[in-house]
Parts: structure tokens; sequence; C-alpha cells
């Protein structure tokens, strides 16, 4: 069918099979129309929707409807849009499928209803209020729920409504979905689960439709809120004693809850998500139970990232409900409260820092003290997301008091306590001991004799497995130590370090260590930065291994359509061209990062980069069109004109290697669909004419081709605003935020055609087609703000 033929005698067989009198039969009808909607899209919509109909109220078999709810799913999902609205109808009778199952149906069919829900949300929006009703007593933990009938019956009250509670319920006042009383907890959380998960869906495809039904966010909230307290409580001594990175009680924490919130938070935002929230947090953070306390800490930590910038307002009384959780008796609690803080650093970042680093540092560095490890760890974990985002004069008072607190966790002995401190801690001290070089800058070097020794210990005798991750942590602190210092500092110790470098790189490889690679490149670049043009001397260290891991093709699998593409682990699976393709990532992110590495070493060492400037270019062009990671196009994008300026510097640049690089620009400007990327090409062509000395250093084509280039993606441009301009208000309004976001990056891009433009000519005519085109733009940022839209921060 895939190729246009039909299959009549399958099409009759399935149909006759709909009415048979063998429920298995019947199923079997509906798996095929299911597995292949095509069968009986060409026929009369009456007809289909029949026969869907009455699958859906099949009076014996549970099975038989499950088989024909995924059937109506597959043709509603396969109905073109302009013809939904003839087929709406089915909705009705799909929903009241769900009212009359037990609790071990609900899930499959629930799972069944959710794709539909993410890719045609409005099919449920005459039927939201309904589902409210049914839901929140799915998704909130309760008491006495009321028994599940032991006959199912469908739809007895037939007409185009879906209703619940269902007549035959009401009239004995209890609500059958609701529960049963011999259904374990494990189904109860399956149920919560496939409930919650679509209603998030709902929630995510369309912020706009659910945030204006009352009571919609709110019960998603509550079931969050309730269902993040089910912690174990006889687990506290397994997760005091366990490391973070192989934790058994990882298994029975609820995950899933902590996300769904997350989610709710990034597709409605504050306006929607913080008041219910907030009407029960503090209660929780004042409860007697430990569980609940963590759980109101959590909370805060997993909405942030949605809801910052309605949340920046009430930053003060939020800061104020957490700091004194530091204090709480339960560890578990303050390692919640270091969660919490770490989280808000990062979604605030600079906000909080600036407004609140008194009271959070108080805390966090009286934290680093706590007698657990697990939680003084997570101290100086949140500790790190505090310095990514802070001025330097703001950490210089309390540097002193973090360092000897990280000294002492990662040295205990020299305080003369001689306990072995846990592995992981003094990772975690290392790492964080890294980050607040970083941002205190040359202020560190007053520490720098006191940490810079125990780093080269770590690197001389941390050889065996088990130290493997503290060894690459102590590399990374030591590089990011020796670029904050500067190298007058650092200089002293370069050579004994970059001999332990060395012989770490040429000691024979251990396929079990997955690690060391990504920081041996990593470290290196660091130690690049912090000597400047002294590193020369070490290029023919670092850069034969570099190119190897830059020059790695993609490893791709394609799948055909009717395929599953597995999971496994290392790989992810994306949409190409109606194909799933799986791309093995951890490979491709090494690659991105040795073109990351390219552009430190070119950009640090300028001419002396010039040995592998030819190299370096061949790998460069061609990854302009590396489609399977944006990092290495857009690494590539500034490597050009890097490469072409270290050329011209050492008077190596030849004619082909400036031909090359600008024929290659020409072509991937003409072709390219990603405005966002096309705005880097334009940069990258402009930083590059201006390198080589103006249009006039290009021969003719090159000029013609880029005019040209530019014209056909102006048109591209101009074609995809109008199309926009045509959309309904309500679809322009449900997708503001996408729009405005796309709006922008193509602004971007048009900004930065303008300026190539510019060089060639300051009048050139096609600067008024770019005003022309900015012109066409849905100019949303002037509609009216009131609703708020979905991910802020």
């Amino acid at each position: 069918m895939s190729r246009g033929r039909p299959w009549h005698a399958l099409q009759a067989q399935s149909f006759s099979m709909a009415e048979s009198n063998d429920a298995l039969a019947r199923e079997s009808a509906f798996r095929v129309f299911a597995g292949c909607p095509n069968l009986i899209m060409d026929l009369q919509t009456e007809t289909v929707l029949a026969v869907l109909e009455k699958g859906l109220q099949d009076p014996q078999s549970v099975e038989v409807r499950h088989a024909a709810l995924r059937a109506s799913v597959s043709f509603l999902s396969a109905t073109e849009h302009n013809q939904l609205a003839q087929v709406m109808s089915l909705m009705y009778p799909m929903l009241n499928t769900l009212p009359y199952l037990s609790h071990s149906q609900l899930p499959s069919f629930l799972s069944t209803l959710t794709p539909l829900a993410s890719s045609h949300p409005q099919l449920f929006a005459p039927h939201l209020h309904n589902l409210l009703k049914f839901l929140p007593g799915l998704i909130i933990p309760s008491s006495d729920p009321g028994p599940t009938p032991t006959v199912a019956r469908p739809n007895p009250a037939g007409g185009s409504s879906f209703v619940f509670p269902p007549p035959s319920a009401d009239e004995k006042g209890k609500s059958p979905a609701t529960g049963d009383l011999s259904a374990d907890d494990e189904e109860a959380e399956e149920v919560r689960k496939a409930a919650l998960e679509f209603m998030l869906s709902l929630s995510e495809a369309r912020p706009s439709m659910v945030r204006r039904v009352d009571g919609w966010t709110t019960a998603i909230v509550r079931g969050c809120l309730a269902s993040m307290g089910e912690i174990p409580e006889e687990e506290t001594t397994i997760w005091l004693e366990a490391d973070p990175a192989e934790d058994p009680t990882d298994d029975t924490y609820p995950h899933v809850y902590e996300q769904s919130l997350d989610r709710l938070a990034c597709a409605l935002g504050g306006k929607a998500v913080l008041p219910p929230a907030f009407s029960d947090i503090p209660g929780m953070l004042a409860s007697h139970d430990w569980r609940m306390r963590h759980a109101g800490l959590m909370a805060i930590a997993a909405i942030a990232e949605g809801t910052a910038k309605v949340m920046q307002n009430e930053l003060g009384r939020i800061v104020d409900l957490v700091t004194p959780m530091f204090a709480d008796p339960h560890p578990r609690v303050r390692y919640a409260a270091c969660q919490c803080i770490g989280q808000l650093c990062t979604d605030l970042e600079e906000v909080i820092q600036e407004q609140y680093h008194q009271q959070l540092l108080n805390v966090l560095i009286h934290t680093l003290e706590a007698p657990e490890p697990r939680v003084h760890a997570h101290a100086a974990a949140a500790l790190i997301n505090f310095c990514e985002g802070v001025e330097r004069d703001i950490l210089l008072p309390y540097l002193d008091p973090i360092v000897e607190r990280l000294l002492k966790l990662l040295n205990p002995g020299a305080s003369g306590e001689g306990k072995q401190p846990k592995r992981y801690v003094q990772e975690q001290a290392i790492t964080t001991l890294a980050m607040v070089a970083d941002a205190s800058e040359a202020t560190f070097a007053k520490h720098y004799s006191a940490i810079m020794p125990l780093l080269l210990n770590v690197l001389q005798n941390a050889n065996t497995p088990e130290y493997r991750k503290l060894r690459v942590k102590a590399m990374e602190c030591a590089g990011l130590i020796a670029i904050a210092v500067g190298r007058d500092v650092f200089r002293p110790d370069s050579a004994q370090f970059i001999e332990l470098l060395m012989r770490i790189q040429n000691s024979p490889p251990d396929p079990s260590d997955t690690m060391l690679g990504h920081y041996l490149i990593a470290t290196w670049a660091k130690v690049c930065q912090a000597m400047g043009p002294e590193f020369e001397p070490y290029l023919p260290v670092v850069m034969p291994p570099l190119l190897i891991a830059a020059s790695a093709k993609a490893d791709v699998s394609v799948y055909d359509e009717d395929e599953s593409a597995e999971e496994k682990d290392g790989w992810e699976t994306i949409s190409m061209d109606g194909r799933q393709v799986g791309i093995k990532t951890s490979a491709i992110e090494e690659k991105c990062q040795a073109f990351e590495t390219l552009v430190i070493y070119c950009s640090t060492l300028g001419p002396r980069f010039a040995p592998y400037l030819s190299q370096s270019l061949e790998l460069v062009l061609p990854s302009l069109r590396f489609f399977f990671h944006e990092g290495v196009r857009e690494a590539s994008a500034m490597l050009v004109p890097m490469l072409l300026h270290c050329g011209k510097l050492s008077n190596t640049l030849t004619h082909q290697m400036v031909s090359a690089s600008f024929s290659q620009l020409v072509n991937c400007i003409g072709i390219e669909n990603d405005v966002s990327f096309l705005a880097s090409l334009y940069k990258c062509f402009s930083d590059s004419l201006r390198v080589v000395g103006g249009p006039t250093a290009l021969p003719q084509e090159i000029q013609d081709g880029v005019i040209e280039a530019t014209k056909r993606q102006l048109q591209a441009l101009a074609d995809r605003r109008k199309s926009r301009a045509n959309l309904p208000a309500n679809d322009i309004r449900d997708d503001k935020e996408e729009l405005m976001l796309l709006e922008e990056m193509e602004d971007f891009a048009l900004e930065d055609m303008g300026k190539m433009l510019h060089a060639f000519d300051a009048n050139h005519p096609l600067l008024v087609a770019i005003s022309s085109v900015r012109e066409l733009g849905l100019h949303l940022g002037q509609w009216d703000s009131s609703e708020e839209g979905g991910h802020e921060g």
C-alpha cells in the first residue's frame, strides 16, 4: 500500500472479520486497521466511523475495544488536517472506553491515546472539562477511591458526549475507574504514571488550550507533589553509605514526578504553575514528615527552569523558605536544600547570586562541614552552580573559607583528622576547586601552592582503575587553575604537568576507560590557553590524536518506516527524510570536542599553527555540511576565517585554499535550510572576506555565486513568512513562543546577510530586499502578551 497499490482482498477480509462472532477475529481486524490505516482511508467516512465505533463499544471483549482504540488513533493520525472536522465525532466513543476499565486495563488505553494527544491536541478540546472530572482521581493518591465494577459495560448512555462519571456509576455514587480495592500499589502506580503522561502530553502540545481549563494545572501539580513524597523510609541508611554514582535507592526514588513537574513548568510557565505549587510547598516544608520536606525542596528545584521569569519576583521569599532547611535534622532534607539552591543558581543565573549571595554562601560553606559525606559533597556540587553565574568581586571575600574547607574534604589527613575520605567526595572537591579557580581568576594564585602539588601527586600515583575518575578530575582542575593564575605562576610546574600528561597519553590504552580520551583532549587545550605561544613545541604531541578524533565518520544505521529503531546506549534516533536514523552519539561528541579544540589551538597560537593549516582545512570545509551535529558545523564556521588568518600571517596561504574555502561557503549558503546556521555561514563568509582583503580578492564566479545564493535564500525566507502570515489567528496564538523564536533567528540571518552585502557595496540593491523580507514578519512581540507563553528563563 505504501507503493500506492490497493489490496482489496485484505480490505474485504478485515471488514468481514470486524463483524465476526469470534472476539479474536474482531480484535485481529482492528489490529490490521491500526497497523495499516491506508486500508480504510479511501472508504466512505460514515462507513469507517460506524465500524470503528462498533469496535469501541464491543460488549464482550476489552481486547477488541483496545484494538479498536488503536485503529481509531491510527485513522485520526493519518487523516488530513482539513478533514478532521468530519471525523471528530469518533472522539466520544474513544474516550468513553476509559470509565469502564479496571485499574490493570487503564494504562494501556491511556498510553494508546497519549501519542494522539501530542500530535492532535485540538481533538481533545471539547472534552477537557469531562476529562478533568475523571483524570485527577487517577493521579492524586486517594484514601478510598471506590471499587471497580466487575462487568465492563460499553457506553450504556449512547449519545455523542464523553461523560464522567458514567450514569451507571453515578446512580450508586461511586466512580468506577478511580480505584480497585484489590489492586496492589504497583498497579496503582502504573495507572498514575499513564494518566499523568497523558495530561502532560496534552499540556506540552497545546499549552494555551489547557491553561484555559480551570483546575487542570492544579490537578497535575498536586498529583506530582503528593507522589514526590513517596520515598521508602527504611532506605536512608543505605542512601547515606552509597556512592552517588552507584546508589541502589535510585531505583525506588520517584524521579518521574519530579520530571513531570519540570515538564509542566516548561510548557505552561510561571503564571500557571507557581500559584498552585506554592499553595502547597510552604506547608510541605513545615511537615513533620521529612519526606514531604524533601519533596517540597525538590519541587522548587524542578519548577525553577520553567517558571524563572515569574519566580524572580518572589525570589526573596523563596530564599527565606529554603535557607532554614539547611539546619534540618534529616540529612536527606539538607541534601535536597543543596539541590534546590544549586538548581536556582543555574535557572536564575546571576540574579540570585547578585542579590542573595550572602545568605546562600553562608549556608553552603557551613554545609561543607556537614558530618555526612553525601551532604557535604552535594554542598560542594551546589557551589559549582553558584560559581558559574557569579561576578568575581562577589566571590572574593568568601574565597579563603571555601578553599580551606574544600582542601579539608580533599585531604583530611593534613588537618590531623586522619580519616580516609570517600573517593566521590575527593572527586567532587577537586571539581569544585576547579570552578572556584575559574571564577576567581588571578586572585586564586594565593592558593596555588597548596593545591597544585596535591593534583600533581594524584596524576603521579592514581593509576589503578578505581582512581580513573579522580585522575581525570585532577587533570581538568590543574588545567583550569593554570588558566586562572596565568602562565607566570604556572610556568615552574608546567614541565612536570606536561610530562605527566604525556605519560598518561602514551600508556597502553584501556578500552574500558571511556573518560580518559575526552579529558586528555580538554586538558591539553587548557594547557595551551594557559601557556599561550609557549605551547607551540607540544603541537606534535597533541595534534595527531586530535586530528584522528576530528576525522571520525558518523556511525549511522538507517531504519525503514516499518522497522523499530532499537534504543542502544550511546546511540540516538532522529527522523530524516521520513526515515528513522540511529547515530552513535559518543563518537560524534568526541568529533565535536576535537573541532572545538582546534578552535582553541588556532586562535591561541595564530601563525604558529601553520604546520597544521592544510590538514585542518581539509577536515573543516567538508564538515560545514556535517548534519549529524550542530556543534561540529558551528566550530567549522568559526575555524574557516581563523585558518585563513593563520595562513595569511604565516605566508602559507595559497590561492587554492582561498578558492576552496569560498566555493564551499557559497555551496553551503545556497542549500542551507536551518536559519540559525545560515547566520553563522554569512558571518563566516564576512569574516573570511575581511581576512583576504575584501570582495576584489575573490574570483568573479565566487562573487556572482554568493549573490545568487543570497537571492534564493531571501526568496525562501519571504515565502516562509508569507505562509506564516496566512495561518489562522488561533494557531499563531497557540504557537506564539515557537514562532517568535523562529522569527528572531531569521532576523539574525537577515542581519548577517546584510553585513556581508554591505562589504560588497554599501548601497547594494539586495539590502532593500532584506528590509522588505524583515517587514513580512509577524512581529509577535507587539501582540498582547498577557497570556504567558511556554518555556521561560
